[in-house]
C-alpha cells in the first residue's frame, strides 16, 4: 500500500482522469514521483469497476483501491446487503475478508464483526478503508482466517466464509473441497466455534453436490441482479436435521422477485398447450431446479417437461418475463420473414433442437426490435415458435 496515493494531488489528479483514455496515460506518464503511472492507473481502473457496483466506496474521498482482480471477485454491495438480512446476533467473523464489502454491511446489523484477510497489503487497504467509512465495530487481521480461530477462544454467533477456486480447478465444475478454505473439511471445527455459519459460492457450484458434502444445510439463497445469477449462499445451523428451504432473489431495476420452495418436497406441475400469456422464469429459478413447483404454487401450466416455459390465460405475477403470445406457428421461414416484417427479433430457445445462431443463419433474423421468439416443444412433443410481445 503506497500512501502517497492518497496525497490530495493525485486523488485530484484520478478523479479528474476517470473518464480518461487510459493508453494516453500510460503513454505520456504522469508528473508524480513518488506514486508510478502504473499505481496510478490501477486506482482509476479499479475505481471506475466500483461506480456501480460498490457505489458507497465510489462515492466516498480518499477510498485506497487494491487491483481491479479483488474488485471483481468481491461482493457488490447488492448482494452484500442482501446477505446481511440474513443474519442475527452479537458477532460475525468473516474468515476470508477481501476487500471488506460484506463485512460492511455485516457491521449493520451485529454488534462486533471480524474481518480475517491473508493477504497483508489488502487488510491494509481494508482498515484504511473502514476509517473513510466512518466504520468502527470491524476489527481488521491479517491472517488465515481458520489459524486465527485456532488460536482464538471466542465463540461467534456467525461465521462467514467466501471460499476461493484453487487454481487447478479454473475452469472447471468443482466441489466445495477444491476450494480454500476446504469447508467440508473444516466443518466440525467450524461448529466449535459458532452455530451459524454462512457460505457464500459461485454460482456453476452444483446444489445437489455442495448439500452432499455439507452438515446442517438449512437455506440456501440464489441470488441473481438483472436476471444474472451472482452468488449461491448457504445458511448451515448447528445440529439441523429439517427439510432446506430454497430461497431465490432476483433484484431488478425496479422490482425484487421472490421465490422460495422446500427441497425435496412432492410437486406435480400440469401441462397444456399454448394460452395467451407465457412465462420465462428468471435466472434464480432456473439454476434452483424448481420448475414443478412454479407450476404447482402460481397454478400455471408448463409447455412441456423439459421446456421450462409456462402458460395461463388470466396474467398473473410471476418471477421471470411475461410476454403475449400473438401467433403460434410451425418452424416456417417463409412464414416467419412475412410475421416478422422488421427481420429483427429477440431468439430463445428452450427444448429446441437448434440454437439460437442456426437459427438466426436459417432465417437471416438480426437481434433486436420488439418481438421475442420462444423456440420450443410443446407438451405434444411438437417443434413450435411462439411470437410474443413483452409484457
Amino acid at each position: 500500500m503506497n500512501k502517497y496515493i492518497l496525497h490530495t494531488s493525485i486523488q485530484q489528479y484520478i478523479n479528474v482522469n476517470l473518464t480518461a483514455d487510459i493508453s494516453k496515460i500510460l503513454f505520456k506518464g504522469t508528473p508524480f514521483l513518488d506514486v508510478s503511472t502504473q499505481e496510478i492507473v490501477e486506482q482509476i481502473v479499479a475505481k471506475n469497476k466500483c461506480a456501480t457496483k460498490l457505489p458507497t466506496w465510489y462515492n466516498t474521498p480518499n477510498i485506497y483501491y487494491p487491483n481491479k482482480l479483488n474488485i471483481e471477485q468481491t461482493s457488490s454491495e447488492i448482494t452484500a446487503n442482501y446477505k446481511a438480512t440474513l443474519i442475527s446476533g452479537k458477532s460475525l467473523i468473516d474468515i476470508t475478508g477481501g476487500f471488506g464489502v460484506d463485512a460492511f454491511a455485516f457491521s449493520k446489523q451485529m454488534k462486533q464483526v471480524y474481518h480475517c484477510e491473508i493477504n497483508e497489503n489488502l487488510s491494509k487497504i481494508v482498515t484504511h478503508n473502514y476509517k473513510q467509512l466512518y466504520i468502527k465495530n470491524i476489527k481488521t487481521i491479517a491472517c488465515d482466517g481458520i489459524k486465527y480461530l485456532q488460536k482464538d477462544n471466542t465463540k461467534f454467533d456467525w461465521i462467514y466464509i467466501d471460499p476461493s477456486r484453487r487454481n487447478d480447478c479454473k475452469g472447471k465444475v468443482f466441489l466445495l473441497k477444491d476450494c480454500l478454505p476446504n469447508v467440508p473439511e473444516n466443518i466440525d471445527f467450524l461448529f466449535e466455534k459458532c452455530d451459524n455459519i454462512l457460505l457464500k459460492n459461485s454460482p456453476i457450484l452444483d446444489l445437489t453436490s455442495a448439500i452432499k458434502e455439507l452438515k446442517f444445510v438449512k437455506e440456501i439463497h440464489i441470488v441473481a441482479v438483472q436476471n444474472e445469477v451472482k452468488e449461491l449462499l448457504f445458511i448451515l445451523e448447528k445440529d439441523y436435521i429439517n427439510s432446506i428451504q430454497i430461497k431465490t432473489v432476483n433484484f431488478n431495476k425496479n422490482n425484487i422477485q421472490l421465490f422460495d420452495f422446500k427441497l425435496n418436497k412432492t410437486a406435480i406441475a400440469t401441462f397444456s398447450l399454448p394460452k395467451k400469456h407465457v412465462y420465462e422464469p428468471n435466472s434464480a429459478i432456473l439454476k434452483s431446479g424448481g420448475f414443478n413447483q412454479i407450476s404447482h404454487q402460481l397454478n400455471i401450466d408448463k409447455l412441456h417437461q423439459h421446456s421450462h416455459l409456462y402458460t395461463s390465460n388470466q396474467l398473473i405475477n410471476f418471477p421471470g418475463r411475461r410476454f403475449e403470445i400473438k401467433h403460434i406457428i410451425s418452424f416456417d421461414k417463409k412464414l416467419l420473414k412475412k410475421l416478422i416484417p422488421t427481420k429483427k427479433a429477440n431468439i430463445t430457445t428452450r427444448n429446441f433442437p437448434q440454437t439460437v445462431a442456426q437459427i438466426r443463419k436459417k432465417t437471416g433474423l438480426r437481434d433486436g426490435g420488439n418481438q421475442y421468439l420462444f423456440f420450443t416443444t410443446d407438451c405434444n412433443n411438437k417443434h413450435l415458435v411462439l411470437i410474443c410481445e413483452k409484457i
